[in-house]
């Protein structure tokens, strides 16, 4: 029992270790002062004041070698000693230069981000813009971690010349609500990879992410009979019209019950009903926490976001009331956008 629970707790050690570190806390200080200072805007151009630059490990060992080279062609007076050290000397300065060319004068763009649900990734897409009349090779792309720990995951592409490409960067939030799009890093190493020149970007646009919906789906709950109508327009716990009439031509396909189509052309026969909306129209769809039957606020949330896309699918009138806020009973896009955006928010 002793040997399975020491894994669980040695990362835990670890992490706490980390955190009270006292270089780490200096690090991550550091790095908050340092991006509070870069500004917030969805479009940046790349100049001399943004892009910096440094030698990478082969560039470093490239100088090295070049400094025993030239120590023991002075030593023993080899003239082809000379020539080759400055020659290699000479090739890694114009690199040097082409490589911070190589990024300076780019126009970042970031596209406004769509929404997206918690527990999937997003991809922000990023436009590059040169004006350079030759191409520019090997500029990648990522979201800037916050420690060595956090690797980046590059995107890789090549700017045509007096042209724009496009990129896609992932983000993976872990909570859902109104986030800020996270700090972005590009970088490029070519043509010889002995120096790497990088920026950072701040953008000043923001994502929304959804509540992750509870899986499997949950029957949606029954409906509430309107002041003037009586009956039920829900079964109790299945979340299907009890009102169904056959098939006329010229029903709209989302009256149409899939569920029963389904099940009649697994039995062979091609009967199609479609759901009663006389009887649906006394009775109204209110999606309320109360009656999720949960206690967990989080669980509660999944659970209309759940509900919420079912009766969309369905293309059923539904409301959403939430503690502050009520949603009248709608359809459509629209009406899913504004509920699954309230969920998100409350």
């Amino acid at each position: 029992m002793t040997a399975h629970s020491e894994p669980a707790v040695a990362p835990a050690w670890s992490r706490a270790a980390a955190a009270l570190n006292p270089l780490a806390l200096l690090r991550r200080r550091f790095q908050r002062w340092w991006q509070a200072r870069l500004p917030l805007s969805d479009t940046l151009v790349l100049t001399q004041r943004n892009v910096y630059i440094l030698p990478t490990g082969a560039g470093w060992m490239l100088a090295l070698t070049l400094a025993v080279l030239l120590v023991a062609s002075i030593n023993f007076q080899l003239n082809l000693g000379y020539l080759l050290t400055f020659l290699l000397a000479g090739s890694a300065v114009i690199g040097m230069h082409l490589c911070h060319a190589n990024l300076r004068g780019l126009t970042l763009h970031l596209k406004a981000p769509e929404p997206h649900f918690m527990g999937t990734s997003t991809a922000f897409e990023v436009q590059l813009s040169s004006d350079r009349a030759t191409p520019r090779y090997g500029i990648a792309l990522a979201v800037h971690g916050t420690g060595r720990k956090e690797p980046h995951h590059w995107a890789w592409t090549d700017v045509p010349a007096q042209g724009q490409t496009s990129v896609q960067v992932a983000f993976r939030p872990e909570r859902r609500g109104l986030h800020r799009v996270p700090t972005l890093t590009a970088e490029t190493r070519f043509p010889l990879g002995t120096f790497r020149v990088w920026t950072y970007w701040r953008p000043a646009a923001q994502v929304l992410v959804y509540p992750a919906p509870e899986t499997p789906g949950p029957p949606l709950p029954p409906g509430e009979p309107r002041a003037s109508g009586t009956g039920s327009a829900l079964s109790q716990g299945i979340g299907e019209f009890d009102g169904v009439r056959a098939y006329r031509r010229g029903d709209p396909l989302k009256l149409v019950v899939w569920k029963k189509a389904a099940k009649s052309l697994a039995t062979g026969t091609d009967d199609l009903v479609s759901r009663d909306a006389q009887q649906a129209q006394r009775h109204e769809l209110w999606l309320d926490p109360a009656r999720t039957g949960l206690t967990d606020p989080e669980a509660r949330i999944s659970r209309l976001t759940a509900w919420v896309l079912q009766a969309d699918r369905l293309g059923l009138d539904y409301g959403l009331r939430l503690p502050g806020a009520e949603i009248a009973p709608d359809s459509g896009a629209a009406h899913r956008r504004r509920c699954l955006e309230a969920l998100a928010l409350c």
